[in-house]
């Protein structure tokens, strides 16, 4: 069984900055490879905002590069998403996602329950 859990989510006016938290749990897992951000706004398909590797490489949708930031704290199965300069059109559920190798043999993509993000003065 494989968790992860986002937290950090909320209503911030324009030009202002949110940090989102993504953890991973469970006890079937052996390793954590690429994790991601997705957002889904109203009315639109999810789309991939970043992602990084386990080894610290990153990837950017052309709308977050210079304002949004992505690491990741292996120890802690952690992945956040630093997100400044916030637009109106940011407004989204954000999901977490992470590809992971299981014990068992295999990886499968795990996703977050979602944490809404609202951008308004």
């Amino acid at each position: 069984q494989v968790q992860l859990v986002e937290s950090g989510g909320g209503l911030v006016q324009p030009g202002g900055s949110l940090r989102l938290s993504c953890a991973a749990s469970g006890s079937s897992f052996f390793s954590i490879n690429t994790m991601a951000w997705y957002r889904q706004a109203p009315g639109k398909e999810r789309e991939l905002v970043t992602s990084i590797t386990r080894s610290g490489s990153t990837n950017y949708a052309d709308s977050a590069k210079g304002r949004f930031t992505i690491s990741r704290d292996n120890a802690k199965n952690t992945v956040f998403l630093q997100m400044n300069t916030l637009k109106p059109e940011d407004t989204a559920v954000y999901y977490c996602n992470a590809d992971i190798t299981l014990f068992s043999g295999g990886s499968r993509v795990y996703w977050g329950q979602g944490t809404q993000v609202t951008v308004s003065s």
